[in-house]
């Protein structure tokens, strides 16, 4: 039987205050990250996909009707990590180094990338994510719905921002333009962002 696991979190569940409350991170991480995994155990058990990774169940059921079920526990059990990595403590800012060079290069400049991926997370249409990918070589920002993710399409995550309401509303209500600003202000690692763009 495969069995997934909730990862740790990669930093302590209040260390992202004031932006996000250890609050919204108790159900966000403790309920719902937890649900997906539990379900994707379930939903996996004595299948041939209980001996895959997590990336090749994503890519294996995408698209396919008669696996939504696994595909959405998948593939949000791989999202939540990567968004939990996507922020830090004290992070946020403009990125440098090769990654800044890249931005600059494919999206014409920090401040174009945040307008375009602030533009993609306020207009994703209810729940779902806004990231910044690579694919075919150049970066590019997208917007999933719902568990959706660049994954299923061929391209490489960058960094993600989740805009599903349980990810701000606690903090923020409806105001989900304010939690995109403090997240890109104050959260987004663009540490873990560099190595992904390297490896």
């Amino acid at each position: 039987m495969s069995n997934f696991a909730l990862p740790q979190l990669p930093w302590a569940d209040n260390a992202l205050e004031p932006v996000i409350s250890a609050r919204t991170i108790s159900f966000h991480y403790g309920k719902h990250h937890q649900a997906y995994v539990t379900n994707l155990n379930n939903l996996v058990k004595d299948t041939d996909l209980a001996a895959m990774s997590l990336e090749d169940i994503i890519k294996k059921t995408a698209g396919d009707s008669a696996k939504a079920g696994v595909f959405n526990n998948a593939a949000q059990v791989w999202n939540h990590t990567f968004y939990w990595n996507s922020m830090k403590p004290g992070g946020g800012g403009a990125p440098g180094g090769d990654l800044k060079a890249k931005i600059d290069a494919d999206l014409g400049g920090f401040d174009k990338f945040k307008e375009a991926f602030s533009q993609a997370a306020l207009t994703q249409f209810g729940s779902g994510w806004a990231w910044l990918a690579l694919k075919d070589g150049k970066l590019t920002v997208v917007k999933t719905p719902n568990a959706e993710t660049p994954l299923a399409t061929g391209a490489k995550p960058i960094i993600t921002i989740d805009v599903w309401e349980h990810a701000y509303y606690l903090d923020y209500q409806n105001r989900r333009a304010d939690y995109i600003k403090d997240w890109l202000d104050k959260l987004a690692n663009w540490d873990f962002a560099a190595k992904n763009l390297a490896g």
